[in-house]
């Protein structure tokens, strides 16, 4: 764990940063350089402000949506279009280091605060911009949501089992992982402009991204030239390595090789599984997968789930009980790592990136009110 010290609050400590994303792929990105360090000023539409404002769940009013990923920024709220709030944002952006913003393509070039315009002010300045489809390409200027781009990268179609219909994963994987490509994006940008002097244009697409994110799908196409079928919770190219049911509930069972399933046999006290041709190697299994899981569930339910993981988990397997959100966040792991922490009296994920000698505090900064900091803002900027 990263040990605090007095003096450094992050790596990113005096880095300015102007935000302009809303909802949930670019708040998220710039979030992590937040909590890394940075200072970050939201830069949110007057008296509407950032539209998961508005999101629910809410604690005390406050959406936990918006909360979730604004924690420990500050809220000024511009109208980019008023000539006295265009001075103030000018006034930001000659000061900034990073410039983050996720409008359609276009949008900002309308208003005059393109990367070309924006360069003319701070010639430094890294310019990140995320969108549905990239800043080039014929669907740049198409509109997106995380739904959208789950649905156009194949990965909707992938996910879910065969006689079922296509299912969107479990969270905004879209959104969440074009946030983490473009905090990767600035920050290899500011690297890069330590080395060369120079700022940069980062291009962020969620579509991009979650193309990036396929994995097996796309492994299957390059192979076959066909789209993969939907396998539910298998793996295409181990096995056994899906979910099991026990005497009382499914576990998650995971054999990557030979000597994986040899030990679990032995576990399970099923060496005939390991002598069995249909099961000797591991293409062998994948292709008698369904066997092989009907003989495995034949011993599993004798037992419950949490006898078996003990006993499984003994034999070197990898092996799991399948958890509620609430059993997660319950389990001292999250503890030991600080991954539930407290922001303005709300519990929200904390920051995986763990850096030793840099601080990890188990209490944050609140996500701002609307316009919070816009006083104190306007009288140091201009």
């Amino acid at each position: 764990m990263p040990t605090k010290t007095d003096n450094d609050k992050g790596p990113f400590d005096g880095l300015l940063v102007i935000d302009l994303t809303h909802v949930l792929n670019g708040p998220f990105g710039t979030q992590l350089l937040s909590d890394l360090g940075a200072r970050v000023i939201k830069v949110e539409i007057p008296e509407h402000g950032d539209d998961t404002r508005s999101y629910g769940p809410f604690i005390d009013n406050k959406s936990l949506y918006y909360s979730f990923v604004n924690r420990g920024k500050e809220s000024i709220a511009l109208n980019l279009k008023d000539e006295c709030d265009r001075e103030v944002f000018t006034a930001l952006v000659k000061k900034a280091d990073v410039l983050a913003e996720n409008f359609r393509p276009g949008t900002m070039e309308k208003l005059g605060f393109s990367y070309q315009d924006i360069v003319k002010i701070n010639p430094n300045i890294i310019y990140a911009s995320s969108s549905g489809f990239g800043q080039t390409g014929e669907l740049k200027n198409s509109p997106a949501y995380d739904t959208i781009i789950q649905a156009m990268s194949g990965i909707m179609m992938e996910t879910g089992f065969p006689d079922s219909p296509p299912t969107r994963v479990g969270t905004s994987i879209s959104d969440l992982c074009a946030g983490v490509f473009m905090f990767c994006g600035i920050t290899s940008a500011l690297y890069g402009r330590d080395r060369n002097g120079r700022g940069s244009h980062v291009d962020i697409a969620m579509f991009d991204s979650t193309i990036a994110f396929l994995e097996h799908g796309l492994m299957a196409y390059v192979a076959t030239g066909k789209a993969p079928e939907r396998i539910g919770n298998r793996h295409p190219s181990m096995s056994p390595f899906d979910i099991y049911m026990t005497g009382d509930k499914y576990i998650s069972i995971c054999c990557g090789n030979d000597s994986l399933f040899a030990k679990l046999c032995n576990g399970l006290r099923r060496n005939d599984l390991a002598n069995d041709p249909r099961f000797s190697s591991n293409a062998l299994r994948v292709a008698n997968q369904a066997e092989l899981k009907v003989e495995l569930e034949l011993t599993l339910k004798t037992k419950a789930s949490d006898e078996w993981v003990g006993i499984i988990r003994n034999f070197g397997v990898p092996v799991a009980p399948l958890l509620t959100v609430k059993e997660a966040m319950e389990l001292p792991q999250i503890a030991d790592r600080n991954m539930l922490i407290e922001s303005g009296g709300i519990k929200m994920p904390g920051n995986p990136i763990k850096l030793s000698g840099y601080p990890d505090p188990k209490k944050r900064p609140a996500a701002p009110n609307l316009n919070e900091h816009g006083e104190k803002i306007r009288k140091e900027f201009l």
